[in-house]
């Protein structure tokens, strides 16, 4: 029977053995193409990389501006069509390789001139968006401070309302390209209502007045009397002292509020201004203080009144510098007064 079987696979016609090199070289050329695309999945990564952090086509520095909800295919196309970036399929690809779909922020960024990819997706993902300045001066009214926020054009939307005066804290505040207007005011009221937090926490024991709203009206005419900072102290001191006497506090700011609402005058007091009984801002006529602020005072105004310095001085005027002559005296306070008036005269020619 052996005889016959090794007869037999010899007649078949098929070497023994066979099939299974055949296999074996079937397998041995999957094995050389899959060696072959892992040699060319890596000579890709590698290219990618290599586009990726090549330096970019701007040819100045630049901003981009990338729209809420903007996802990274259309980040991607918008980074190149503003020539940023060579190929937008290359950028999309490797940050989609590094994970970083969702990391790429809406805002408007500063991008260098020749940034490469991997640059521009670090600036999107980890920079700071670029910042602009909102200023409020001291001394402005609120319609005026939101009048300047109108004009930001790089805010948006509407104002509801025009804040209660004294009510917002002049400063400059840093805004993104598109933050909205109300929002930069309830800003400036939060910073006043948090400076004022801190600052009546710390006020002088023996002021003449009891409310935070008392302090902010007093604080607004210290602002609208001098411009010097060094002088905020002493002005404060003499108005104290005048409401610890009973004294009238003789501001003309106030009586310009009552006419205006704030706004200049564009020319000097009339006697019959001074005189008028019916301006509850006059306060040559009220004793105390007028009933608001007569702007929104800023933080040496406001630190001024409610720690004044102790001072016997009731009486300043202008000194033709600038700034204010103090008296203690009304007699000194009218030689003050008459030289004021020389230098006045004398300006005139």
């Amino acid at each position: 029977m052996n005889d016959e079987s090794s007869d037999q696979a010899q007649t078949d016609g098929r070497p023994r053995g066979g099939l299974g090199r055949f296999f074996k070289r079937l397998m041995m050329a999957f094995a050389g193409l899959a060696a072959a695309g892992v040699a060319a999945g890596v000579a890709g990564y590698v290219w990618l990389g290599h586009a990726f952090n090549q330096p970019g086509p701007a040819e100045e520095d630049a901003v981009v501006l990338l729209p809420r909800g903007a996802g990274l295919a259309s980040i991607a196309a918008q980074l190149e069509r503003e020539d940023l970036v060579s190929n937008g399929l290359i950028f999309r690809i490797n940050v989609m390789l590094d994970g970083g779909e969702r990391s790429l922020r809406a805002g408007e960024y500063a991008i260098p001139e020749n940034a490469s990819m991997a640059e521009i997706y670090d600036i999107l993902r980890f920079g700071e968006t670029i910042h602009y300045p909102v200023t409020a001066p001291e001394g402005l009214t609120s319609a005026m401070i939101v009048a300047i926020v109108e004009e930001e054009p790089v805010l948006t939307g509407e104002i509801e309302t025009v804040p209660a005066e004294g009510s917002l804290l002049p400063e400059t505040y840093m805004v993104t390209r598109g933050t909205e207007r109300q929002a930069v005011i309830d800003r400036m009221a939060a910073a006043q209502d948090a400076l004022m937090d801190e600052l009546w926490a710390e006020r002088a024991s023996d002021l003449p007045f009891d409310t935070r709203e008392e302090a902010l009206i007093l604080a607004s005419i210290v602002e609208k009397e001098t411009g010097v900072p060094e002088e905020r102290p002493l002005v404060a001191g003499v108005f104290t002292n005048r409401l610890r006497r009973g004294m009238r506090l003789q501001s003309d700011p106030t009586i310009i509020y009552g006419l205006t609402q704030g706004e200049p005058l564009g020319r000097g007091l009339r006697r019959s201004e001074l005189d008028d009984v019916d301006n509850p801002y006059n306060t040559y006529q009220i004793r105390g203080l007028p009933p608001t602020p007569i702007a929104n005072p800023g933080r040496e105004s406001i630190a001024a009144v409610l720690n004044p310095p102790e001072t016997d001085f009731l009486y300043f005027v202008a000194d033709g510098t600038g700034g204010h002559a103090f008296a203690e005296t009304i007699s000194e306070h009218n030689r003050n007064v008459a030289r004021w008036r020389r230098i006045e005269r004398e300006a005139e020619g």
